[in-house]
């Protein structure tokens, strides 16, 4: 009979390790899908800079130290390694964006261009999608971390080298979309926006197009 509990015990620590074993991989796997979701989002996102920068320099061919950031921040958002590396260099592409459509915003003429306007919108989209793939993303990691850090799960994501997963976190700054609002409303030259405003990224990766945000 103690045998019998013996084995009985076993069986049971062993389907125990098994199923947690079991678990933690696929929440360890939806970080994964999660984060190649962001990635294809990034990647169109540097797909539209270059046209965009193109753009612009047909009305402000002087702005060249603008060009020049924008386009260092994309490669080395590119060339960034892990999450926390691609957030800090995501960032730095947003504040130059920021200063090429600041830029822009000295020019009526582009109002007009429709090839412009058109990449403004989809790159509103794309910020929007990435928000949206940012949260979910994150979701995911802390279902992770809750059941790693969790006992007895954590005993068995100690054996087995369950390691941490960082956030993708970004600082306030570049959670705003980085589109301006180039209305035609007013017939003038468009006001910068004032320091500091910020509008909210939406909840969902948006249907169709993209509504401009709010002016300053």
């Amino acid at each position: 009979m103690a045998i019998w509990i013996i084995v009985g015990v076993v069986v049971l620590i062993v389907l125990f390790l098994i199923v947690t074993y079991n678990r933690l991989v696929k929440l360890r796997n939806r970080i994964e899908a999660a984060w190649s979701q962001i990635d294809v989002q990034l990647r169109r996102r540097y797909d539209l800079i270059p046209n965009l920068v193109e753009s612009v320099k047909g009305y402000a061919q002087h702005e060249r130290e603008t060009f020049e950031a924008v386009t260092l921040a994309r490669q080395q958002a590119q060339q960034a390694q892990g999450v926390e590396e691609k957030a800090q260099a995501e960032n730095m592409l947003t504040g130059a964006l920021r200063q090429l459509f600041a830029v822009a915003e000295a020019y009526p003429q582009l109002q007009a261009n429709q090839n412009f306007l058109a990449l403004q919108e989809e790159l509103t989209g794309t910020e929007g999608r990435i928000a949206f793939s940012r949260q979910f993303y994150n979701e995911q990691v802390l279902s992770y971390d809750n059941a790693r850090e969790t006992f007895p799960t954590s005993v068995v994501a100690g054996v087995f080298n369950f390691e941490e997963r960082a956030y993708f976190e970004t600082e306030d700054q570049s959670r705003e979309p980085v589109a301006v609002d180039f209305g035609t409303g007013g017939g003038g030259t468009p006001a910068a926006p004032a320091s500091g405003a910020s509008v909210p990224p939406p909840a969902a990766p948006p249907a169709g197009g993209t509504t401009p945000p709010p002016s300053a």
